[in-house]
């Protein structure tokens, strides 16, 4: 699905169900703060990636999509594409130099 289309089926979506009034970008920025908690917390207790069930994985992908379709209201909201500033931020990386820690 491109991105318009996205965006398209969100907006019908929080219009739909009068939730469009809610979506401010602090109270966005809350709701993704949550969400991104939440992936967080499918790792509690396990020591690595493989300690991750099948269902522990299905999860992971329903709050990154959660962590996703929260970004893109805030992208709408700056009406800029998600798209287009991974690329600025992947070009500003590159020109920089990070030190490891070693230990």
């Amino acid at each position: 699905m491109a991105y318009k289309d996205i965006i398209n089926e969100l907006h019908n979506f929080d219009q739909n169900r009068g939730w469009d009034k809610y979506h401010s970008l602090i109270s966005l920025s809350r709701a993704l703060g949550i969400e991104s908690s939440e992936v967080e917390k499918i790792f509690l207790w396990k020591n690595n990636d493989k300690d991750l069930s099948e269902e522990n994985i299905y999860q992971l992908k329903m709050e990154l999509a959660d962590v996703l379709i929260y970004t893109y209201y805030m992208c709408n909201k700056l009406n800029v594409n998600p798209n287009d500033i991974v690329e600025q931020k992947i070009n500003i990386n590159k020109n920089r130099h990070w030190k490891l820690d070693k230990n």
